[in-house]
């Protein structure tokens, strides 16, 4: 069983994230959003820690990790512009960080990722979680029948 933190749990994706932690026999430990109507999070993981403060929420984990609790993944359903600096804490947590796209919004900062990659031995997951919704699946397959996609795979 690996123990879960989640940043953005009232965030538009986060029930997926929610229900893919429980679905694969996981448990969500503490979760953070400025936001305090997160009332699905209590349907998947009623014990699990709410915090609305970053600051508290660090220090949560912080004092988990001290009394032997490990945080094994950070799951960020943040907004985009906030993914960079949720990344590195979670690493800095000695925590692999699970992302929704995009990792970052400058791609110079993935040369800083990479860096803390390898100085915390933890990585960086990303994810495209609307790959499989009917729009996302409607638009490939424009693409694909397309005359012009055709021609540029064709050169």
């Amino acid at each position: 069983m690996k123990r879960f933190a989640l940043i953005g749990v009232a965030g538009f994706i986060a029930p997926r994230h929610l229900q893919a932690i429980k679905n694969t026999g996981n448990v969500l430990v503490a979760a953070l959003d400025k936001f305090d109507s997160v009332g699905i999070m209590d349907s998947y993981f009623p014990e699990a820690d709410f915090f609305t403060e970053f600051e508290r929420f660090d220090r949560h984990l912080e004092k988990l990790r001290r009394n032997g609790t490990k945080i094994d993944y950070v799951s960020i359903c943040s907004p985009n512009y906030l993914h960079d600096s949720h990344i590195r804490f979670a690493l800095r947590h000695q925590a692999d960080a699970i992302c929704e796209k995009p990792l970052v919004l400058n791609p110079w900062n993935l040369d800083a990722l990479a860096e803390i990659e390898k100085e915390t031995s933890h990585k960086v997951y990303t994810i495209l979680q609307l790959r499989l919704h009917p729009a996302i699946q409607q638009l490939k397959r424009r693409l694909k029948h397309s005359r012009r996609t055709k021609n540029l795979m064709l050169s």
